[in-house]
């Protein structure tokens, strides 16, 4: 019978495996598991397009690739392991491949200094490749979390920064977008130095006030209720240059 070359390798394995003597053995979870491993591990390496990339190097580089390992030094402990010569060509281009097209996570710049002095240390001590590389993945994943809580806390700070600017544009007469003042209900909005006044109501939607002054007592002309702010804005753009009093 006439087999394909992928199904001659599940064929072969599977061979292999009935010839245990223990039924068991051959409906163990743990041994249905692996041989459902070897047989996909066996295809994906028989299908892939890097052909120098057999055994454990592919393991190896999503591992380290997010630790900042001199390149150099990577090609020279890939390359000693079984397998085809490896260029830098080919290191780079499979690193990039990593990073493009099976969407694993590219070298934060921010711990490139951190890990390149690990590294070294760990280097001059004598310590082995794959042992670098579990320490710096280690590492890294650790450093996540404060570089979220350091980004956070940028973004948070900027926002206020720009509020702030908002507030004080407003509050100094100068037109400004949409902005809450702190210890306010409600958003105001300065155009062509004529204030509008957002209030939300129970259903979501927003009611728009032209207003005299940025106060949430300050009692105002109502133009209308809106779906979104953005709705709104579109109402105030040709509001604020209409005669007074607008309606």
């Amino acid at each position: 019978m006439f087999m394909s070359q992928r199904t001659q390798v599940v064929y072969s394995l599977l061979a292999e495996y009935v010839r245990s003597p223990s039924l068991r053995h051959m409906r163990e979870e743990r041994s249905l598991a692996k041989l459902a491993l070897e047989i996909v591990t066996k295809l994906d390496r028989d299908s892939s397009v890097w052909k120098k990339w057999e055994g454990p190097r592919d393991k190896i580089l999503e591992v380290a690739i997010e630790c900042w390992i001199p390149k150099e030094d990577m090609l020279d402990f890939l390359n000693s392991l079984p397998g085809p010569a490896l260029t830098m060509t080919d290191l780079e281009q499979r690193m990039k491949s990593m990073i493009e097209e099976e969407y694993l996570g590219d070298p934060e710049p921010k711990l490139e200094a951190e890990c390149l002095a690990i590294y070294q240390a760990e280097k001059e001590s004598g310590t082995e490749m794959p042992a670098i590389i579990g320490r710096l993945s280690d590492y890294v994943g650790a450093q996540w979390q404060r570089l979220r809580d350091e980004k956070r806390a940028e973004d948070e700070r900027r926002s206020e920064e720009a509020r702030l600017e908002r507030e004080r544009r407003l509050l100094s007469y100068a037109d400004c977008p949409w902005t809450q003042i702190k210890g306010s209900k409600f958003v105001y909005c300065r155009k062509n130095g004529r204030v509008f006044q957002l209030k939300p109501n129970s259903d979501k939607s927003l009611t728009l006030y032209r207003v005299q002054a940025v106060d949430d007592d300050a009692s105002g002309e109502m133009i209308g209720r809106y779906r979104s702010r953005g709705d709104a804005s579109k109402v105030v753009a040709k509001a604020a240059y209409e005669p007074e009093p607008w309606r």
